[in-house]
Formats: structure tokens, C-alpha cells, sequence
């Protein structure tokens, strides 16, 4: 098939590498303008371009394009049988929704009506899902309601974080969008009920309310991990949590007070939280153990 593929970070690039290996002719990669990063803050293509180029595929990188008549037309001069959408990150118009002859396929990372939006791994490990997934949809204008037509399911372990799943559901979601190309399954309406909402997170999402009890500060701290991290302040700097584990706790104590020297915290409800990998500002991430040995932090240390 001809199709355009959309996408930007590094979650869409499996499905792409999988389009152009099943024969699949690419006309046009769409991704997200270069920004600055890294130390130099250098312009930076997006994972999406640096793969494209790679493969020799033509690229386009507008910065909107929801009311831009040019692209409208650029991209319906492509005569496309299809365009594939992954986290592409910007909202498409009617005009080129309608543009292709399939229409536009997007791969969403979640089980659909469940965590419609922009971060649904993060919201499912967050709210402690037992299973997550990949939809397969018919793009429309509204915010992933489109209808369905394929979808699987992957448990969510007890231990695992955002990135984990990430990674697994980006490989699911390669190999499902070959089948709905492939197969052309039927379309199903999504369900009226059991519509959740998943925002794009923020640096703040990170932050750990020590009032909170100790398993939901657990599922936060693997819910931003690797982005945006989970953090707390100590001493007046930031404390990155990297990783983190509910115990036994100690009734009375105010939340966010450490109750050993083994980093562990004091959160709601009378449980407590053990911080086992940290990361000052401008460090290298340590185990618990060695962080201690260079930092004191001894018992009664209140965190926030």
C-alpha cells in the first residue's frame, strides 16, 4: 500500500521500520520539527526523522497543521491508501482525515475507551491497571474515538514501570497496524461507557506527596519513570526517585519523615516507602546504600 506514516518519538518507530519491512511504500514521513537538546542545546531531529533518513524516506516537519491549506494539499497530492499515526503530536484536520483512501490508522497505547489521551502508559500504571494494550483505530476528530479495529491485551506486572510497557507495547503496536492493513478487520464503535482521560504530564506529575500512602507513591514513582521522573526535595535540592519499594511503616510519624538510615519514608495512612535508587541534581543515579554513604540523611530528615 502507499501511505503516509506520523509519527515523533521513539515509541513510533518500530511500526514504522515494520511498514517499510513488510513492503509497504512510505511516501511521506511526517514528524515533529527539530528542537534544541542536550547540553549545547543543538537542533535535534525527533527519533521518528533520525529513522527516516536513515531509510531513505522523504520527510516533512511542519510545526501545525490544522489550519494550513498548503499542507492540506501536500498531503492529499500524495494519493495516499493510507496513513499510519503514532504519537505524531499534532491534531488532524477533516481535510486530512479524509484525504487518504483508508483513512488514517492510528496505533493507540492503550485498551480503548480506557485512557483516551496523551500519556496512557503512565496513566495505567499510575491507577494501578492490571492490563493495558494497543488499539487499532480509524482516526476521526475527536480526541481517540474513533472506531476500533483491532485490539490486544498485555498484563501490567506488579514491579513494572512506564518504560517497560512502553517498550513492549511499542513492538505490540508494529505488528498489530501490519495486521489491520493486512486483514482490514471490521470497525467497532467504541463503547459509550468506561471513557478515561489520560493528560499530557508535566514535570510536576512527578512530585511525591508523602501524605499519599505508600502503594500509590510506588505506582508514581514507576508511572514517570524514565519521564518526568519522580522527585521530592531534600535539604533544599531535588531528590530524583528512580526507584522505590512500599514497607512496613511506622504509625505516628509525619509524612515524609525518614525513619532509618535506609532512606525509608514515612507516607499516609501509616505505611512507609523505601527510596532504593536516587539521584541528586547534576549526579550520577546511586543505589540507596552508596548515595548514604556520601550523603547523610539520618532518621527525623523530613523530605518534601
Amino acid at each position: 500500500m502507499r501511505l503516509a506514516f506520523m509519527g515523533s518519538p521513539a515509541f513510533s518507530v518500530p511500526a514504522l521500520r515494520a511498514l517499510v519491512a513488510a513492503g509497504h511504500e512510505v511516501a511521506c514521513v511526517y514528524a515533529q520539527p527539530p528542537r534544541p537538546a542536550g547540553r549545547g542545546q543543538r537542533e535535534t531531529p525527533c527519533p521518528v526523522h533520525q529513522a527516516a533518513v536513515e531509510m531513505g524516506l522523504p520527510v516533512r516537519t511542519p510545526a501545525r497543521v490544522r489550519r494550513e491549506a498548503a499542507e492540506h494539499e501536500a498531503f492529499a497530492a500524495l494519493l495516499l491508501d493510507a496513513a499510519v499515526v503514532v504519537a505524531y503530536g499534532l491534531i488532524l484536520p477533516r481535510p486530512m482525515l479524509e484525504a487518504p483512501r483508508m483513512g488514517c490508522l492510528n496505533i493507540h497505547a492503550s485498551l480503548l475507551p480506557r485512557w483516551r489521551g496523551a500519556a496512557p502508559i503512565q496513566a495505567a500504571v499510575l491507577a494501578g491497571d492490571a492490563e493495558t494494550g494497543i488499539t487499532i483505530m480509524r482516526m476521526d476528530e475527536g480526541l481517540d474515538t474513533g472506531p476500533m479495529l483491532l485490539r490486544e491485551a498485555t498484563p501490567v506486572g506488579p514491579r513494572e514501570t512506564a518504560a517497560g510497557v512502553h517498550d513492549r507495547l511499542s513492538e505490540m503496536g508494529a505488528r498489530l497496524v501490519l495486521r489491520a492493513l493486512a486483514e482490514r478487520p471490521p470497525e467497532t464503535p467504541q463503547p459509550a461507557e468506561g471513557a478515561t482521560y489520560a493528560p499530557k504530564l508535566g514535570k510536576e506529575d512527578g512530585r511525591l506527596d508523602w501524605a499519599e500512602p505508600a502503594a500509590a507513591l510506588d505506582r508514581r514513582v514507576r508511572a514517570m519513570t524514565p519521564w518526568p521522573g519522580a522527585f521530592t526535595a531534600l535539604g533544599g535540592e531535588v531528590l530524583r526517585v528512580l526507584s522505590a519499594e512500599p514497607a512496613e511503616g511506622l504509625a505516628g510519624r509525619a509524612p515524609g519523615t525518614v525513619l532509618d538510615e535506609g532512606l525509608l519514608v514515612a507516607c499516609g495512612g501509616g505505611t512507609a516507602l523505601r527510596l532504593t535508587r536516587v539521584q541528586k541534581a547534576g549526579r550520577a543515579a546511586m543505589e540507596a546504600g552508596a548515595f548514604l554513604r556520601g550523603h547523610a540523611v539520618p532518621a527525623g530528615t523530613v523530605l518534601g
